[in-house]
């Protein structure tokens, strides 16, 4: 294992402090559970299951380009030889969902969801965690392209509120940063390494509820350069965990 793909050392949950118990996480010591508690191949969110140009991405999914080494998940994409309805060239890239998973794990108004990951440094990567159940219900913990180095996008769709967090101590390519939020009924916040960066004041409401999904996007060069060559484009993730 080289130094750039160590395991990162862990930090402490603003939501141990809180009271919040570890009711579900995903640590990356053993393979991926296909099929039990991932999914890999297929979102709803996407328009074809496994592709969505119309969102400007080049994401062809492939359960393939996620893997596991020492405590890591690492995301790779390359380029694939499918072309999008736009005429694009396709890229295979990993995501993980809980949507149609055996285990069918939903996160909850109330809970806190936290991950630690590597941010990328390849033109074109589009990295986030986010949530999506019934063409809706989206919370992004987070979105990051290297062309913003040092910014973060944290959005609620689910009542219009988002922000842009920029700190150059914490967030840039080849990184590691512990991002996290909280899935309040009156106000989503949003935690960089322990602190808290953004609280929107509108919330996700009562009853919500969705699916997880991390992933390794493409952007095809609308809002965010496209990928430069054909050269590999990866994405580390330590650990998601879920308090509630």
């Amino acid at each position: 294992m080289t130094a750039d793909s160590a395991k990162p050392m862990p930090t402490v949950s603003p939501a141990i402090a809180t009271g919040k118990s570890l009711t579900w996480s995903e640590e990356f010591n053993t393979p991926i559970a296909w099929g039990a508690k991932w999914v890999g191949d297929r979102t709803s969110a996407y328009r074809y299951g496994n592709h969505n140009p119309d969102d400007n991405k080049l994401d062809w999914l492939s359960p393939g380009c996620v893997t596991v080494f020492e405590g890591v998940a690492t995301f790779t994409a390359t380029p694939a030889g499918h072309t999008l309805e736009n005429g694009l060239q396709a890229w295979r890239t990993g995501l993980l969902t809980t949507e149609y998973s055996a285990e069918g794990f939903q996160v909850r108004t109330g809970d806190y969801v936290e991950t630690r990951v590597k941010l990328p440094s390849g033109t074109g990567a589009w990295p986030a965690l986010w949530t999506w159940k019934d063409g809706a219900n989206e919370i992004d913990s987070f979105e990051y392209h290297p062309d913003n180095p040092n910014l973060l996008e944290l959005s609620n769709h689910v009542n219009d509120a988002c922000a842009c967090h920029t700190d150059a101590d914490a967030i840039a390519p080849n990184e590691w940063v512990t991002i996290g939020n909280c899935y309040g009924e009156h106000s989503v916040d949003w935690y960089v390494n322990g602190e808290q960066v953004f609280r929107d004041g509108t919330g996700v409401g009562a009853d919500w509820s969705a699916y997880l999904i991390l992933n390794l996007s493409l952007s095809a060069g609308q809002y965010h350069p496209a990928p430069s060559g054909p050269g590999p484009i990866t994405f580390a993730v330590d650990h998601l965990r879920v308090y509630r």
